[in-house]
């Protein structure tokens, strides 16, 4: 699922969710716990992470502040397709456990996000 809120209603999401009282870009709950991508080692409970109508595998909840969409496509000087996509990208790689919380791991997150990027052609320009 993907949110689309202004600033305000980010920042509710933020504090009720990860006690943190201020508006982010993106949010991301995950709805498995897996790590780095390997979805053999997701928790054993994956029952309601599946639509039962479809038996698509459910990753989690996006929220995106659209409000920061705008300002960081234009303090960042690329459009804002291309923001919206950064942000969907990002928090997509953070629902299947990938995290940037240090020099490693954000090197594999970045590299993997800019891939990704790439290959839909959504570039800097």
């Amino acid at each position: 699922n993907v949110i689309v809120a202004h600033s305000d209603e980010v920042r509710v999401y933020n504090n009720d969710y990860r006690g943190v009282d201020s508006a982010t870009d993106v949010l991301s709950f995950p709805a498995l716990d897996i790590t780095d991508g390997d979805f053999d080692k997701a928790s054993e409970n994956t029952a309601d992470a599946f639509d039962l109508e479809s038996g698509e595998l459910l990753l989690g909840d996006i929220v995106i502040n659209i409000d920061r969409v705008y300002s960081q496509a234009e303090e960042y000087g690329h459009s804002v397709l291309r923001e919206f996509a950064f942000l969907i990208t990002h928090s997509l790689y953070h629902l299947c456990g990938y995290d940037h919380m240090n020099e490693a791991d954000a090197a594999v997150m970045e590299a993997k996000q800019e891939r990704t990027l790439q290959s839909l052609d959504i570039t800097r320009d």
